[in-house]
C-alpha cells in the first residue's frame, strides 16, 4: 500500500477583493511534498509564493482547495485547532528574525515550549542545549539588541527546531543576511532538518538557496511553471 504524502495541496486557489477587482494571486496549485524532504517555493517578488506557504501554514483561508499535512487537513480546521496544530507540527524562521525584543535569546528559545506546556526546568534545559548547537552558547542572556543579524537569525532557528517540529517553514530566512553568514545559516538549517529527518519548506527568491534543496517548485503569476527534483548540495 503506497503511503500518502506528508503535505499534499489540492485545487488550491487564493483571490483577493481589492475595491471593486478581483486580484487571483494563486490558481489551482496541486502539490505533494514527502516526508523528510527539503523543498524550495521560488519565485519572483509577486509569483504567489509567499501566499501559498501562509495557506500551507493555516495563516490564512484559501478561496479554494484543501491543505492536508501528516494526514490532517488544516483547512478545515478552526483557529483554535490550527493554532494547537501549529504548535504540535510546525516550526517557523522568518527573514526579520520576529524575536521578542523584552527576551533574551535563552527565553525567546523556550517560548515554543512553554505554550505545548513543558514545565520550566526542562525548557530552559532544552533552549540551552539547542542555543549551545548553533554556537550561542555564550549568548544566552543577551537581547536581541545586543546581538548581530546572524546571530539572531540562529536564534530563530533555535526557536524553530527546540521542540523538534516535523515541518519547518523558512520565509526568506537570510533576506537580512550577508553571504558569508547566508552561507553558514542555510547549512545549519539544512543540517538540522537532515539530523532530524524534518520536513522543510523554503520559500525564496534567491537562487543560491534554492540550490540547497532537494526540489525546487518555481512560481511565476500564481502558477507552478516547473517542478525540478535534484540531489541535494549538503550531504
Amino acid at each position: 500500500m503506497q503511503q500518502a504524502p506528508f503535505v499534499a495541496v489540492k485545487g488550491l486557489r487564493k483571490a483577493y477583493v481589492m475595491g471593486t477587482e478581483v486580484v487571483v494571486a494563486l490558481r489551482k496549485i496541486d502539490l505533494t511534498i514527502e516526508r523528510g524532504e527539503i523543498c524550495c517555493i521560488f519565485g519572483a517578488s509577486g509569483s504567489g509564493k509567499s501566499t501559498l506557504l501562509n495557506l500551507m501554514a493555516g495563516m490564512e483561508p484559501p478561496t479554494e482547495g484543501e491543505v492536508v499535512i501528516d494526514g490532517q487537513t488544516i483547512t478545515q480546521m478552526n483557529e483554535n485547532e490550527l493554532a494547537a496544530f501549529r504548535r504540535q507540527n510546525v516550526g517557523f524562521i522568518f527573514q526579520a528574525y520576529n524575536l521578542l525584543p523584552t527576551l533574551t535569546a535563552a527565553e525567546n528559545v523556550a517560548l515554543p515550549l512553554a505554550f505545548c506546556g513543558v514545565e520550566q526546568k526542562r525548557r530552559e534545559a532544552a533552549a540551552k542545549s539547542v542555543l549551545q548547537a548553533v554556537g550561542l552558547g555564550d549568548r544566552l542572556n543577551h537581547y536581541p539588541t545586543q546581538m548581530s543579524g546572524g546571530q539572531q537569525q540562529r536564534t530563530g532557528i533555535a526557536r524553530a527546531f527546540v521542540t523538534k517540529p516535523k515541518l519547518i517553514f523558512a520565509d526568506e530566512p537570510t533576506g537580512n543576511l550577508d553571504s558569508k553568514t547566508t552561507k553558514d545559516i542555510m547549512d545549519m538549517m539544512v543540517g538540522f532538518a537532515r539530523r532530524y529527518h524534518e520536513t522543510m519548506i523554503i520559500v525564496t527568491h534567491n537562487p543560491d538557496l534554492a540550490a540547497y534543496a532537494d526540489r525546487i517548485i518555481t512560481l511565476k503569476d500564481g502558477e507552478i511553471i516547473n517542478d525540478q527534483t535534484k540531489e541535494s548540495v549538503i550531504v
